[in-house]
């Protein structure tokens, strides 16, 4: 099986339409002009996922401020998305891609190690996409804790 070829910095990213929880479309390209960090991650309401969406979550006003919206984009189905952001509260746009052509795209889907073996899943990855609609920051296997509070540091967000 071959990889994607991951993003870089410079790369433009490719432009998606995906049900959110809510049912309605949401376009990378209808959002430009802003910065938009997506993010892929394996499953809603596991404890790994659920702590990274709230880490957004609680970070959303902040990052909306300097200019940044979020996306969280998962396989799972749009009713499943609606019942996490229900059970945390969460405030951030979740994005469903149970074909899971937008994340191949964004090599967030492929051969992981989970537990020592190779597996083929979602990569725990994030995109920062700047108004042009290119891409800023790519950052892949990325760790569901403490990853909201090094990705502001790495944009220059906390002092």
């Amino acid at each position: 099986m071959s990889q994607p070829e991951r993003l870089s910095p410079g790369d433009t990213a490719p432009d998606f339409t995906l049900p959110s929880d809510t049912g309605e479309e949401v376009t990378l390209s209808g959002l430009r002009g802003r910065k938009v960090v997506v993010y892929f991650y394996p499953a809603a309401m596991t404890p790994g996922c659920t702590k990274q969406a709230c880490d957004f979550s609680d970070s959303l006003e902040s990052l909306r401020s300097a200019g940044y919206e979020v996306l969280g984009i998962s396989p799972d189905k749009p009713e499943k998305l609606a019942k996490f952001r229900e059970r945390d509260g969460l405030t951030l746009t979740l994005l469903s891609d149970p074909d899971k052509e937008v994340m191949r795209r964004y090599a967030a889907f492929g051969e992981k190690k989970l537990y020592g073996k190779v597996v083929e899943g979602v990569i725990r990855s994030t995109v920062v996409v700047d108004e042009e609609g290119a891409v800023e920051l790519a950052q892949y296997n990325v760790k569901a804790t403490g990853h909201v509070a090094k990705l502001r540091r790495d944009l220059g967000l906390d002092a």
